[in-house]
């Protein structure tokens, strides 16, 4: 089983002073050599290959037990490099990328043929991303090369925020984790698919449609993309495979248009034996549902309260998610639920994360 380093670098450092720091060098010489490496991003911990290596990208659908139909996303230090993996770059991706670049946007582009086949899923294109945390930029420059970097974790298990949720997940699997502390944002990148007119959001991030409509102008940004038809490929990671999902059933509770048959939901369950069920709320949402069980009769105290954030600070429930999502242990609960959040700006991203780990259409209707 191969020895999974731990390497430690001090997220806060100037790119340049991380491009000489040991931790760095180490990881992108596995990198050069056809190794794994797991790395921080501002949105989540990346495992990271040689996109131009056949045999490394091979290795990671391996260790990740990802399907081959499901498409990666090539990482780069900055957008002037993306003539490397793409051809004929549409005017509209310099712009979002003077907007948007370095930072957590991933656009889909005609491939230029370089990266390896494995990585583009069979598609003629190629996913293409900068990201802003100065630990993945300089480790991308070090390596010398472009990187495949899809979430570092197994396949379809919630994505890891810190280096400690990948060791969880990928520990003997891959080389090495550079450890540079807890990702900021929590969820992956906005997937915009823009070789189409108008462009397509494959999958919601923290770039938000308002954001893209604000650089492409009114009505050139699709969203939601079109669900995907019996035998498609997916165009995105996201799209396709049930995704982000905790170790116990996860449900949906609106408090809404649904107050009470959330609140008969959980008066049956803690009236059965076995561990009780968690409720996954923001600070808002489980004051709320508790008067409501208060109000019902039903003791609240027996519930497993999961808080994620605050519903008035929407970037702290991207950042707690998927944590909590990880704190679920089927000992300890016998199934979750997630209360609901308004589909609008960074809560339509949570929510297509959360529809995703309960096993739904990530576009739904």
């Amino acid at each position: 089983m191969t020895v999974t380093r731990v390497l430690v670098v001090e997220p806060h450092a100037p790119e340049t002073e991380l491009l000489t720091a040991p931790a760095i060098r180490e990881a992108a010489a596995i990198l050069r050599r056809g190794g794994l490496v797991a790395f921080p991003t501002e949105t989540v911990y990346g495992l990271g290959a040689v996109a131009t290596d056949a045999r490394a990208v091979a290795r990671l659908f391996a260790a990740k037990g990802r399907p081959a139909d499901n498409p990666l996303i090539v990482h780069l230090a900055a957008a002037e490099d993306a003539v490397r993996v793409a051809r004929d770059i549409p005017p509209e991706a310099w712009r979002l990328w003077a907007r948007y670049a370095p930072g957590p946007l991933t656009l889909v582009l005609p491939s230029r043929g370089t990266v390896a086949p494995a990585a583009l899923a069979g598609l003629p294109t190629v996913a293409v991303r900068i990201p802003a945390h100065p630990v993945a930029r300089a480790l991308i420059r070090a390596a010398g090369a472009p990187i495949v970097a899809p979430s570092a974790n197994r396949s379809g298990r919630p994505s890891p925020t810190t280096a400690a949720h990948v060791l969880e997940d990928l520990a003997g699997r891959i080389d090495a984790v550079v450890d540079g502390g807890p990702a900021g944002i929590g969820l992956e990148s906005t997937v915009l698919d823009v070789t189409r007119r108008p462009a397509i959001v494959l999958r919601p991030g923290a770039v938000t449609v308002e954001m893209l409509e604000a650089v492409l102008g009114d009505g050139a940004v699709v969203d939601p993309a079109a669900p995907l038809r019996e035998g498609e490929a997916p165009r995105s990671p996201g799209m396709k495979y049930r995704h982000y999902a905790p170790d116990v059933p996860l449900a949906l509770l609106d408090l809404e248009d649904g107050a009470g048959a959330a609140v008969e939901a959980l008066r049956a369950l803690l009236a059965g034996s076995g561990p009780p069920p968690a409720v996954l709320a923001t600070e808002e949402d489980a004051a709320r549902l508790r008067a409501l069980l208060a109000a019902a009769g039903v003791p609240s105290e027996k519930v497993l309260w999961v808080i994620v954030g605050r519903r008035s600070e929407p970037q702290t429930v991207a950042a707690a998610l998927y944590g909590a999502f990880r704190s679920l242990r089927p000992e300890a609960v016998s199934r979750a639920f997630f209360v609901r959040l308004p589909e609008t700006g960074l809560f339509r991203a949570v929510m297509n994360r959360v529809r995703k780990a309960a096993g739904d259409p990530p576009f739904p209707g």
